[in-house]
């Protein structure tokens, strides 16, 4: 009897051990829930160091969440390592990839062949962002019909097909045209897919339909208490209430509609103080600083953006650069508007001298990662040799990335640089302006994905 219990006692002991402290993917799902990543990610680690696919994914989803470029990377790795035994690890990879600040076209291409092979393994998830992909980079996808292929997903009855098609019209520039499709789209998949939320929210706006946005709004809160409605989703329906050029706003309602959501969402802080921003009616400076030290305690980049971009223009507080390049600096990695604004600063000299150098770091990233009023600073900047030496190559390639501004200004300074252009340089600076539009994944100026 004392032989055969040794087995019993051992498996007991294990049984104590797991709830005292042996890694269990269970505990790590429950901890996020209660937003101690800490103890998932000691979790997840544990079980991936063993092998478990499913908690190496948990630990790399973690990674990425914290924005860090170290994280980032490190979750790549882990992708990678899991990705053979789980198409989800698969799809999170093409994802990370393909939403890299400058994905080189290998990366590109190994995102689409991910997304692709992870969408059949049954990762359905993995469809917008291909989409996206091809509509963004169609010059590394040739053969690629998009909207055969939406047609195709969509008559196979994939639900994030229907979506697919709505994120077409937009990219097309054709939303309007098929208001009553998107609503159609929408309305039937509101259930399965609460993005739809957004974009009934939208619809509604744009056509001034006070009354069925009401009743939206009303199933959206009703989800939104019983749990089956995130709170990143009323954010969202949020902001396109707020949106002036998407209708009539209703700033009363966003706010509502944000501080419902903010204790449980930190993002939703930093969206409040920005309402407020747009909307000074609906609140005082004091209040509006309140909401961004919340956002800031949560560690929000974006808070630290709108407090830099405070004391850049000095309207709401005073003026104070040193301490809008402080909170800029921490915004910066993530956040390009920052570096545009970093970059102004740095140029105008308003810490003291002119520091072309870094100017032209921060404007480079902020241009490259969609902030066309850098083009048309980096542009101005080697036009006038303004901190460095006067260079027409490089103003005429700004300059023309710049035009999509649509400003006079914008237009002036194209046709100034490209006068003043001596025929020899000509064919530089065409080369260059094509390999800067390559590395930011535009063929041309017109680009599908200009809008976005």
């Amino acid at each position: 009897m004392a032989h055969h219990a040794t087995p019993l006692l051992l498996a007991t002991a294990i049984a104590l051990a797991g709830c005292a402290g042996l890694p269990d993917e269970r505990l790590a799902r429950e901890a996020l829930k209660q937003g101690d990543s800490a103890t998932a990610e000691q979790h997840f680690r544990q079980l991936a160091e063993l092998g478990y696919a499913d908690a190496a994914v948990g630990l790399a989803d973690l990674q990425v969440a914290s924005g860090d470029p170290d994280a980032l990377r490190k979750a790549e790795q882990t992708y990678r390592q899991a990705m053979d035994q789980s198409s989800r690890a698969k799809s999170r990879l093409g994802k990370l990839l393909a939403r890299k600040t400058e994905p080189s076209p290998a990366e590109r291409r190994e995102a689409a062949q991910l997304l692709e092979e992870s969408f059949a393994a049954g990762e359905a998830s993995s469809l917008l962002p291909l989409v996206m992909l091809y509509l963004q980079y169609p010059q590394d996808f040739p053969t690629v019909n998009v909207p055969a292929r939406i047609a195709q997903w969509r008559a196979e009855g994939h639900v994030q097909a229907e979506l697919a098609q709505i994120l077409f019209y937009r990219t097309q520039g054709t939303y309007d045209q098929h208001l009553a499709e998107i609503e159609r789209i929408c309305t039937a998949n509101l259930a399965v897919a609460d993005i739809c939320y957004v974009e009934l929210a939208t619809v509604y706006q744009k056509q001034g339909n006070a009354d069925a946005r009401q009743t939206l709004l009303d199933q959206l809160m009703a989800g939104y208490r019983t749990g089956r409605i995130p709170a990143q989703r009323v954010d969202s329906v949020a902001q396109v209430l707020a949106d002036a050029d998407l209708g009539t706003p209703d700033e009363g309602q966003a706010q509502e509609l944000l501080e419902a959501v903010a204790p449980a969402y930190p993002a939703a802080w930093v969206n409040l103080a920005k309402l407020l921003y747009e909307y000074p009616g609906q609140g005082d400076t004091e209040q509006m600083l309140g909401y961004l030290e919340k956002g800031r305690a949560a560690s929000l980049p974006r808070a630290e953006l709108l407090l830099g971009r405070l004391y850049y223009e000095g309207k709401l507080v005073p003026l104070d650069p040193q301490k809008a390049e402080e909170h800029l600096l921490k915004a910066a990695p993530t956040e390009p508007t920052a570096n545009y604004l970093l970059g102004q600063i740095y140029l105008r000299g308003y810490l003291g001298d002119i520091a072309p150098d870094k100017a032209l770091e921060h404007l480079l990233s902020a241009a490259r990662n969609g902030q066309i009023n850098a083009d048309f600073a980096l542009g101005q900047m080697y036009a006038q040799g303004k901190g460095i030496q006067p260079n027409l190559v490089n103003a005429y390639v700004f300059s023309q990335l710049a035009l999509p501004k649509n400003t006079p200004q914008a237009l002036e300074l194209a046709q100034r640089v490209e006068q003043q252009l001596a025929p020899a340089e000509r064919a530089r600076a065409e080369q260059l302006l094509r390999e800067e539009r390559a590395v930011r994944g535009a063929a041309a100026p017109d680009a599908q994905m200009s809008s976005l």
